[in-house]
């Protein structure tokens, strides 16, 4: 019988913002399973927050990271050198637009925030990667979060939709430039969760309603199945899956309507 033992191994996870977060669900996960785990965040207004959630955990970190700063980023990967000595995951649930760019039409969406999107939920991965693959001595699991707008069109998800298939192909392109050091790169494109985040979106509830309706599981999925299977793409049992879009949403995504 096989069982994910993660004890000795190091990562860290992005994108934790409070107790209903994606992030956060996968973290407890990875460490239940007896991993230990540095979470980062962005700003003061989560910090004391991000400390909360870490202090409930075995031999946490908490780290500053702003996804779009790149002195940040790096100062995170050395500390995590200094006080990990290796890694072996990364999580990068990161993803921002501006509100006003996640309603009315995609057409009227303005350079600047069209570029903000991009560079926190898409181009933020590849300086993430970047910094972990010399931490990653014996191989690793790179982790993103993506969504099925990246394939078809979400009203209300506009945007977003756009970056999370930027997302989907650096997914596939870092897997392949880092396959030979044994660093697997995967996403998961989650059905619609009711998570903080998610109620920013305008139209979310008739998502999320959807989805259920349709779905061959006629059911929403749970936090705790995404972070299951974070688990396991994070663990050995998964060592031949890289570059792979892995759909946790009770079916959803085979529906043609």
């Amino acid at each position: 019988m096989f069982s994910i033992d993660l004890s000795g191994k190091k990562g860290i996870v992005f994108g934790v913002a409070n107790d209903r977060s994606i992030a956060w669900g996968i973290t407890q996960a990875l460490s239940q399973a007896g991993a230990r785990i540095a979470l980062t965040y962005q700003g003061d207004r989560l910090k004391e927050r991000v400390e909360g959630l870490a202090a409930t955990l075995d031999g946490a970190l908490t780290l500053p990271c702003e996804a779009t700063d790149d002195e940040q980023i790096a100062e995170v990967f050395q500390t995590l050198k200094e006080e990990f000595g290796d890694i072996s995951f990364v999580v990068h649930s990161i993803a921002f637009a501006n509100r006003e760019d996640l309603e009315g039409r995609f057409v009227d969406t303005g350079r600047e925030g069209f570029r903000i999107a991009l560079e926190v939920s898409a181009y933020s991965l590849l300086p993430l990667v970047r910094h972990a693959a010399p931490l990653m001595t014996n191989g690793g699991s790179v982790l993103a979060m993506t969504f099925d707008a990246s394939q078809k069109v979400y009203p209300g998800y506009n945007v977003m939709g756009t970056a999370k298939a930027a997302l989907e192909h650096s997914v596939r392109q870092l897997a392949y430039e880092f396959g030979e050091q044994n660093i697997r790169v995967n996403a998961i494109s989650a059905g619609p969760l009711q998570t903080l985040a998610a109620r920013g979106i305008s139209g979310f509830s008739d998502m999320h309603h959807a989805a259920a309706e349709k779905a061959p599981l006629k059911r929403n999925i749970t936090v705790t199945e995404v972070a299951q299977t974070a688990l396991f793409l994070c663990s050995g049992l998964s060592s031949g899956i890289t570059g792979a879009i892995i759909p946790v949403d009770a079916g959803y995504h085979i529906m043609a309507v």
